[in-house]
């Protein structure tokens, strides 16, 4: 182990240039007038027309069997998170026939490690006549969600709410599509 190690060095005066590449060199010579370009052979060229059906109709079969991933529960597609968006999506506008969700009140959804519900949103307007009972009541209906520990509301007024928030389903729904 105790072995030194030495690096030999070579001095020289000059090295030769490497050849450049040319096309040209890469290219069989079949008759002098015009040369064929050199092709890579397929791998399928020599397969039977029932060979190539077959590789056809299996392509997907190792992606098909694969099984999705489970998320987490308080992430985007996790069961607590899923069935907390559908409870926003259960509370309407009193002045608009919309829910809220597809309004684009709801700015954020996170679910906390230990199932705490932390809901983002904001208002049409801060003049909005529910601007005192709205939270509230989404705080309750969140917090009543099976799993959720403890739900919080944190009401917004940056960035401002305008219609460009709306879902699509919801500007159908008012006529804006």
């Amino acid at each position: 182990m105790n072995e030194e190690r030495k690096i030999l060095v070579e001095e020289v005066d000059s090295v030769e240039k490497p050849k450049l590449a040319k096309v040209e060199d890469a290219v069989d010579d079949i008759s002098a007038d015009k040369p064929a370009p050199v092709m890579a052979p397929s791998p399928y060229e020599a397969e039977s027309d029932s060979a190539k059906l077959n590789r056809k109709k299996d392509y997907l079969e190792g992606f098909l069997a694969q099984k999705p991933a489970e998320a987490p529960a308080g992430e985007a597609g996790g069961d607590l998170y899923e069935a907390v968006i559908d409870t926003l999506k259960s509370i309407f506008d009193p002045e608009i026939p919309v829910n809220i969700y597809d309004l684009g009140l709801i700015y954020g959804v996170e679910i906390t490690p230990d199932n705490h519900a932390i809901v983002t949103m904001t208002l049409t307007t801060p003049h909005c006549p529910v601007a005192e009972s709205m939270p509230g009541e989404i705080e309750m209906q969140v917090g009543s969600v099976p799993g959720v520990g403890h739900a919080e509301v944190n009401l917004v007024w940056d960035p401002p709410w305008d219609p460009g928030k709306m879902s699509d389903e919801a500007k159908l729904e008012l006529g804006m599509l």
